[in-house]
């Protein structure tokens, strides 16, 4: 599905409750609205032009600035307060959602062991 933005477009290529992929086309010296995602990784792969990634840190007072050029990827902690930017090329790029998942996950019933062979 293809969607109009005020930086540009969007086209959803993929939404399931995993992960949402999306081509985005952001226009030349543009950018999209500072926002965070509560529970979502927000990631970024360029495949033509620069985007400017700017990242609020929860941890310390900084705004963090990545450049990202054709090949490059980079990904947001949830929780973080973010942003994309272009420049005066403006920028092709695939834009990727995907859950924080538990680390622990795993759940026991035995130690484990050698068979004392």
């Amino acid at each position: 599905m293809k969607s109009g933005k005020v930086w540009g477009e969007t086209f959803e290529l993929l939404n399931n409750p995993v992960v949402e992929f999306h081509h985005i086309n952001v226009e030349p010296n543009t950018y999209c609205s500072k926002h965070k995602h509560e529970h979502k990784f927000n990631g970024f792969f360029v495949f033509e032009g620069l985007l400017i990634i700017e990242v609020w840190k929860n941890d310390y007072d900084l705004v963090d600035e990545t450049w990202l050029r054709p090949g490059d990827f980079m990904a947001v902690k949830p929780g973080e307060y973010h942003r994309f930017k272009s420049a005066a090329a403006g920028a092709q790029a695939v834009e990727l959602y995907w859950p924080e998942l538990l680390s622990s996950d795993i759940v026991r019933e035995s130690v484990g062991g050698d068979y004392g062979v």
